[in-house]
């Protein structure tokens, strides 16, 4: 079972659903779900609702306070290029 508390400004990457792979910041945490945004398909005003089971926490924190989309995308930027390469260092290691 997953314990892992997720909090308002925690960067997570998903791990299940057709997003997986892929990182956002959680906007908030209501009812056991945490509603997610990576400012791009999920905008900051219509975060997705995601199971936090579902989700993996990283150790980036970012401030939600009035952020807007862009300056989401340029913050979780640098993560999704860093797991790209990765996968793409992995396919050579087969």
């Amino acid at each position: 079972m997953n314990t892992t508390v997720i909090a308002a400004g925690m960067v997570v990457k998903s791990m299940a659903g057709h997003d997986s792979g892929s990182y956002y910041a959680v906007m908030r945490v209501d009812n056991g779900y945490a509603y997610i945004a990576d400012g791009k398909l999920r905008k900051v005003e219509s975060p997705k609702k995601k199971n936090p089971l579902h989700l993996q926490k990283t150790s980036k924190v970012i401030d939600v306070t009035d952020i807007t989309n862009k300056k989401l995308r340029t913050a979780l930027a640098v993560l999704n290029r860093e797991a790209e390469n990765i996968a793409e260092e992995s396919d050579w290691l087969v």
